[in-house]
Formats: C-alpha cells, sequence, structure tokens
C-alpha cells in the first residue's frame, strides 16, 4: 500500500469529506439551484456548497494557510508562503447534464512551488494523488503516463472553447492538425481529470488555453510524478498564471507542442 504523507491525509479527507453531498446533488439534479457566471458559464449550490466543505475542512487542519478558489476567490492567510489552490466541482457543466464525469481538485503550493494534488472523481470513487518526489497514485495503486510513442496509436485530450470563449476559428486548426496525425481526440469537459488521465496512461496528451489556475494546479503535480512533461503550449513554465496548458509524455510533448503551436 502506497504510504501517504500528512499533506496527502489532509487533502484526501477533505475531498472524502464534501463527495458525500456532492454525490446527492447529483442525483437530485432537479433541485439544485444554478446561476450564470457567464454566457455558457454555471455556479451551483453544489460548487458554492462544496467549496466551503474543502474550505473549512483544510482550515481546520492547517491554520493560516491562504486559498486560491473558483467561487471564493483569494484568501491570504497568515502564513504567506502556504496556500491551497482549489475548483470545487471540476465539470460543473456535465454534472448540471446529468453527466458523471466531473471531480474535485486540491493543490497545495509552497513559497509558489506546486507541491502536491488531488483530483477525486466522486462518482466511481477515484482518487488521484501525487507529491513531488513521492510519485502519482490512483487510489493505492502507483501510476505512470503512457508508454506509447506514436503520434497515430495515440488519444490525445483537450478543451473546446464555448460561446463567448477563447477563438474558435484558430482551435479549430489545432484540432485538425491533431486529428490529421492522432488515434483520436476526446473533449470530455472536465480539465483536471483530462490531466490526471494523462497521468494514469489513458491518454497521451492534453492541451488546452483559457483555464485558471485551479483547473490545472493539481493536475500538473499528477502529470509530472507520473513521468509526464507539462509546460505552457509554448513551452513555458507560468501555466498558473497564462492559462494555458500542454501535459504529455516524453516521447510525445514535444510533437504535440510542435502541432499546436504551429497551428495557432
Amino acid at each position: 500500500m502506497a504510504v501517504k504523507s500528512p499533506i496527502i491525509n489532509v487533502m484526501i479527507a477533505a475531498a472524502r469529506k464534501a463527495a458525500p453531498r456532492l454525490k446527492r446533488d447529483f442525483g437530485e439534479l432537479e433541485q439544485l439551484q444554478v446561476s450564470k457566471k457567464g454566457p455558457a458559464d454555471f455556479v451551483s449550490a453544489a460548487d458554492i456548497r462544496t467549496e466551503k466543505i474543502l474550505f473549512e475542512e483544510l482550515s481546520k487542519a492547517r491554520p493560516g494557510y491562504g486559498f486560491i478558489m473558483e467561487e471564493g476567490g483569494s484568501h491570504e492567510g497568515t502564513d504567506p508562503d502556504r496556500k491551497w489552490i482549489i475548483d470545487p466541482v471540476d465539470g460543473t457543466t456535465n454534472l448540471l447534464h446529468g453527466i458523471p464525469h466531473f471531480a474535485i481538485s486540491i493543490a497545495y503550493q509552497e513559497r509558489g512551488e506546486l507541491i502536491a494534488g488531488v483530483v477525486y472523481e466522486p462518482i466511481n470513487e477515484q482518487m488521484f494523488w501525487a507529491e513531488k518526489g513521492a510519485g502519482a497514485h490512483l487510489n493505492d495503486r502507483r501510476i505512470r503516463v503512457s508508454g506509447r510513442s506514436k503520434m497515430e496509436e495515440s488519444i490525445f485530450a483537450t478543451g473546446i472553447p464555448f460561446k463567448g470563449i477563447g477563438d474558435h476559428p484558430e482551435f479549430l486548426k489545432q484540432m485538425a492538425a491533431v486529428m490529421e496525425v492522432s488515434a483520436g481526440i476526446r473533449r470530455f469537459g472536465a480539465a483536471a481529470l483530462d490531466l490526471a488521465y494523462v497521468a494514469a496512461g489513458r491518454f497521451e496528451g492534453f492541451w488546452e488555453d483559457g483555464l485558471s489556475s485551479w483547473d490545472m494546479a493539481a493536475g500538473i503535480v499528477l502529470v509530472r510524478e507520473a513521468g509526464g512533461f507539462v509546460t505552457e503550449i509554448n513551452g513555458g513554465s507560468n501555466m498558473l498564471d497564462s492559462g494555458n496548458v500542454l501535459a504529455a509524455t516524453p516521447d510525445l510533448h514535444q510533437p504535440l507542442s510542435k502541432l499546436v503551436r504551429n497551428a495557432r
């Protein structure tokens, strides 16, 4: 059985505390209050409720740590060097449409460096977790990125822009470039899970633009600790601020990056 550090145990406990109510919300969608954040961007009572539970549990376990949260914004802690980066429901649109593909995402950042990440898929009870130097895991099993090295054998994931968001013609060029050389592209609607699936070897790579730090922070740790490479699409390392990310196996990171860059 994999040995979990105290910080990972805290993160997993918080995710498990929030999950039962989130699953009940999923089963009672007709009663869920929903409001709009943008043209096709929604926030539900489940997001707000889940975030509140995570905030309370993590604050109780580690008083003084700061927070960056999707719904609640930033909270400065008394410890300026340590903070949590939280997406209470990555894949809200899926949840609201009754699609059982969404996750709780929690990352731990210390002195500006991502140290640990947890992505929990409550419907299937899949707990992805990783910590710097300790590898990546799915529940109690060690995971690694895919060993495939040929584009034509590989499946890639991405996030497709929607109404009011992103450059649609440019994205279609990116899709066309990857489609021509790969075994397929998948769009499942939850960036945290896309990155977790890269870490688990289910996808060979993932790219997306227009993300927020909470969409990708935990997934970045997972991919790195599973042996993958994670950069900005242009090869930089400022993913949390730029909002764009490209993650892939060591063999396929450069070819995928070149394809997407040339299509932009």
